[in-house]
């Protein structure tokens, strides 16, 4: 069971923030300066989701009790829950995207963030209600957790992809801060 939920989390915890391809181009100095402001506030949000990533990997793959389980899952889903806030919070402050229909992009981009911070919040909520001194209850309660995972995500793959349809992926390509670059996030959907 723990295994099947690792397995889960890593498909969604971590969204795939290289939108596509290996970097930019010499293309507009205005979205790359407006890219480097965002992924420079991101680098230090997409750490903290990789590691708390791999700590529910940790206890997912190791023989950990229900109440390592559940501590070290809901700490997870509250990091996580903040740095998507934050990562919202980030494209509100870089001021609109310098593309066409670059306020609706990031509208759409900072609304999807708030949607996965809510989402990870609701996790945290449905984690720490399990029952971990009843074994069977709480690998059921593990199950819906998991099967929440892709619901909390959604709003994150959506402004990724708003981003990316916006014309920001090369621009945000190119940037550093914008690229997940650990064994863990190869795994990632």
């Amino acid at each position: 069971m723990n295994k099947k939920f690792a397995t889960a989390v890593s498909g969604g915890a971590v969204l795939m923030l290289v939108l596509s391809g290996c970097g930019g181009d010499d293309g507009d100095k205005k979205a790359d300066a407006w890219a480097k402001k965002v992924c420079d506030a991101w680098q230090p949000e997409l750490t903290k989701i990789e590691a708390a990533n791999v700590d529910i990997k940790r206890v997912a793959t190791e023989s950990s009790k229900p109440e390592e389980v559940q501590k070290t899952d809901s700490a997870a889903f509250q990091v996580m829950s903040d740095s998507y806030k934050s990562m919202g919070a980030a494209l509100s402050a870089a001021g609109v995207p310098p593309v066409k229909n670059g306020a609706e992009t990031q509208t759409t981009a900072v609304k999807g963030f708030e949607s996965t911070s809510k989402g990870y919040a609701d996790l945290k909520v449905k984690m720490d209600a399990l029952d971990v001194k009843d074994q069977t209850k709480f690998a059921d309660g593990l199950k819906d957790v998991a099967g929440g995972l892709e619901t909390a995500t959604q709003g994150g793959k959506e402004a990724l992809d708003r981003l990316k349809s916006g014309g920001l992926d090369k621009a945000m390509n190119g940037q550093k801060g914008c690229q997940v670059q650990t064994s863990a996030s190869a795994s990632a959907k």
